[in-house]
């Protein structure tokens, strides 16, 4: 006898919006919980639970209390010490806690990729001071990458070109640390040809990916993507197997966002999470299966076809410009005049260069397409009413 899928979803914001329409659509029951209330996919949820995911006894209380089929994890700042005692326990944790564990911090993840698994990397070196992190200057050359090693959605990265920067960006990393690692990357800064997301799901049936996605950010923080980016089988190939290398090696199902840095044919492996990425809220309009429906499908082991294929399209975001309680929007019609679609996230309260929506829009190449989507974004107007 079957029964309906209980999933406690970790972090409620965008991504988990989509997630639990997806889930839902599936029959699943979800309960969204994050730090505040109100947050997009409580909106949405069938029941809700209001605290840090760093708070390991509260955390532990929603599992006991909600007894989930899925503990479905769509942040990185989470007690995932408990998460490992709750999967030993005989909950499963999506796609698992060690998966959970090595990603919440950029250092695990990346030692596992360059020294177990092999993978090409950048050179780095992990710094907890200053002097530290110019010793690791001098390793990886300038210019080089500073961030935290937990942090989220590119907080607290800067890229330095010389010497003199190096306390600045240091102390805008320190001051951006997510949890409680006072610890940084500093990388090599890849001189690559173009970035991109290869979204890799594991499934029962094995491991299917998508076309990959192409992406530009600013302060660290995506601001447009676009899918399929144009890159040569053998690249294709090369990210494909080390993707799969990485997932199977973390083992469980779900969907990975995986990122590289491509130059020519040369793959550079950067960074993976477990969960839907934000890069590819392109999917919403590229794929008939989006990123947040391969998750859930892959989650509650249902079937994703072999081949995944995605028509020209492009997402651009939507970012307010000031702090404020008390939002609404103008100008959407405006937006989605030329064809393009809008996702509004109705988020309680805005900051500056916080991600309020997505526009959308497909068309016959990509470059087409981020024109379109990149105009509507433009055109949506926040009115702040505070």
């Amino acid at each position: 006898m079957s029964h309906t899928a209980r999933i406690l979803l970790l972090g409620s914001g965008e991504l988990g919006r989509e997630f639990v329409i997806s889930a839902k659509r599936l029959g699943a029951y979800v309960i969204a919980c994050d730090s505040y209330d109100h947050a997009p996919a409580m909106q949405l949820a069938d029941a809700r639970e209001v605290f840090s995911m760093l708070d390991g006894e509260k955390l532990r209380e929603a599992a006991e209390k909600h007894r989930p089929d899925y503990i479905v994890p769509e942040i990185e700042a989470i007690r995932t010490s408990v998460l490992a005692e709750l999967e030993e326990e005989g909950f499963t944790v999506v796609p698992s806690a060690r998966a959970a564990q090595l990603t919440m911090n950029r250092d695990a993840i990346r030692d596992l990729a360059a020294n177990e698994l092999g993978l090409v990397t950048s050179k780095y070196r992990y710094a907890k001071n200053l002097e530290e992190v110019r010793a690791a200057a001098k390793h990886t050359g300038f210019p080089c990458v500073i961030k935290p090693v937990m942090s989220s959605s590119g907080k607290g990265q800067s890229t330095v070109r010389r010497e003199e920067d190096l306390e600045a960006a240091w102390d805008y990393a320190h001051a951006n640390m997510r949890g409680d690692r006072q610890r940084v990357i500093v990388e090599q800064f890849v001189d690559f040809d173009y970035e991109i997301t290869l979204l890799t799901v594991r499934h029962r049936g094995g491991v299917t990916f998508c076309p990959p996605i192409g992406h530009r950010q600013e302060r660290g923080d995506y601001q447009e993507s676009w899918q399929p980016t144009p890159m040569s089988d053998a690249a294709i190939a090369r990210a494909q197997e080390m993707a799969k290398t990485v997932v199977d090696d973390l083992g469980g199902y779900g969907l990975f966002g995986v990122e590289f840095f491509v130059k020519g044919e040369e793959v550079i492996f950067s960074e993976l999470s477990p969960r839907p990425h934000d890069t590819g809220m392109v999917t919403l309009v590229s794929q008939n299966l989006t990123e947040f429906d391969l998750h859930a499908r892959a989650v509650m082991g249902l079937p994703i076809p072999a081949e995944l294929r995605a028509r020209p399209a492009a997402s651009a975001v939507i970012l307010a410009e000031r702090d404020s309680a008390s939002l609404s929007y103008e100008c959407l019609a405006e937006a989605m005049a030329d064809g393009a679609d809008l996702r509004i996230f109705a988020k309680p309260t805005s900051r500056p260069y916080r991600r309020m929506g997505v526009a959308l829009a497909s068309a016959g190449d990509t470059d087409e397409a981020r024109r379109k989507a990149r105009d509507a974004a433009h055109r949506v107007r926040i009115v702040y009413g505070d």
